[in-house]
């Protein structure tokens, strides 16, 4: 009777302790003792369907994790990323799938500031994280009026800010003309420009231009942009029309002080407009970069070209769009790895906010991946480069817009 007393309490024991362990997990749609679903959507298809690396090379990250590592915490992570074209409307449509009928725990790195907008009110409202879009556009940091929304990285008027104070202390006298996308992202561009360039703003900017990114063409807005007569050229364009801005003026041979954007500096746009044509071209990163003879032994930059080799052997290892995905990938898998059992969408959007100098590969030296409940941008760092012979080259120090 002694032994079977004491048998039966350890018995108890145990089952209290599987039942408050049980009991420790917190689950919201989405997750699971075994599963954790994240969705997103991307342009494969359409006017940016460049773009498409991303979720490619997300997808693969987090296949990667699964099948070395088991995903994370023991749960397999599965990213549902669908097609929405860059356009809005497809946009709504496959976010109500990944909601409503594939009931996904958040959205991660879905593209575009456009189409991000139609949907950010309805992510909201439905309090379902929208992590990291992948678009600098400053109406995605707004914690006030949209707390279940954050940016993945440094935001446009940022990174345009460092532009300005460049030219305000590096050419005061310049004249410059701007060529840009009319819509948010283009506009913030502008914006954070003037505000680099502070009180010389009025004096230095000489002419605003605009394009649509349905137009077929943009060379009448270059010579439109040469008549001027400015020495500094900003060059805030996407996609087919990069690659056009860049062949344009090398046959024109208009050879201004050139700033292109960041998300516009990728081999796979020089590269179309010959490189040849895009010597002494300036842009702003801060990220490593991986068809850079200097970088070539960086244990960051091996380790990605090794995932790629492995997981994604078809992709354009050139192309910065992915490696810059793939560093994502990193800091949401360290947000799901903090969130631990507690897989509710408000602790993880809790945890995205909360982020202290995560350590992911491929960031630059004194560029720092951290934010606060009160400013959800991550990154406030970049380093200015100048496009050399088959290199980007460093241009000064790293320069914050904090």
């Amino acid at each position: 009777m002694k032994f079977l007393r004491t048998a039966t309490a350890a018995a108890a024991v145990l089952m209290f302790a599987a039942s408050a362990a049980q009991a420790e997990k917190k689950y919201d749609t989405g997750a699971s003792d075994t599963e954790i679903r994240l969705g997103n959507t991307v342009p494969y298809s359409g006017p940016l369907s460049a773009h498409g690396i991303q979720g490619r090379v997300e997808q693969a990250y987090f296949r990667m994790l699964n099948e070395e590592q088991g995903g994370i915490n023991g749960r397999k992570v599965r990213l549902i990323s669908l097609d929405d074209a860059f356009s809005p409307p497809k946009t709504v449509e496959q976010t109500r799938k990944l909601v409503e009928q594939d009931e996904v725990l958040a959205t991660f790195a879905s593209v575009g500031t456009a189409a991000q907008t139609s949907v950010q009110r309805y992510l909201n409202q439905k309090k379902i994280p929208q992590l990291m879009v992948s678009t600098g556009a400053s109406k995605f940091n707004q914690p006030k009026a949209f707390p279940w929304t954050t940016p993945s990285s440094i935001s446009y008027i940022d990174e345009a800010v460092i532009y300005g104070k460049y030219l305000a202390k590096e050419k005061p006298d310049s004249k410059i003309v701007v060529l840009y996308l009319n819509d948010d992202f283009g506009k913030d561009y502008v914006a954070g420009l003037k505000r680099g360039l502070g009180d010389r703003a009025d004096r230095m900017i000489v002419k605003e231009l605009t394009y649509e990114l349905a137009d077929p063409t943009i060379d009448s807005q270059i010579l439109a942009a040469r008549d001027t007569g400015a020495d500094v050229f900003f060059n805030v364009t996407l996609g087919k029309a990069t690659s056009q801005s860049l062949k344009k003026l090398a046959e024109i041979n208009w050879k201004p002080m050139h700033f292109i954007c960041s998300p516009s500096a990728g081999r796979v746009y020089l590269n179309a407009a010959g490189l040849e044509n895009v010597q002494g071209l300036l842009t702003a990163s801060a990220m490593k970069q991986i068809s850079s003879p200097n970088w070539a032994n960086d244990p960051d930059v091996k380790g990605y070209l090794a995932f790629m080799k492995k997981y994604l052997p078809n992709e354009d290892i050139s192309n910065e769009i992915g490696f810059s995905m793939y560093m994502l990938s990193h800091v949401m898998a360290h947000v799901l790895r903090e969130a631990g059992d507690n897989l509710t969408r408000e602790n993880i959007i809790k945890i995205a906010t909360n982020l202290k100098d995560v350590k992911i590969p491929g960031l630059r030296p004194g560029v720092k991946y951290t934010n606060n409940p009160e400013n959800f941008a991550p990154i406030r760092e970049m380093q200015l480069m100048r496009f050399e012979k088959d290199d980007w080259v460093p241009v000064g120090d790293v320069i914050s817009a904090r």
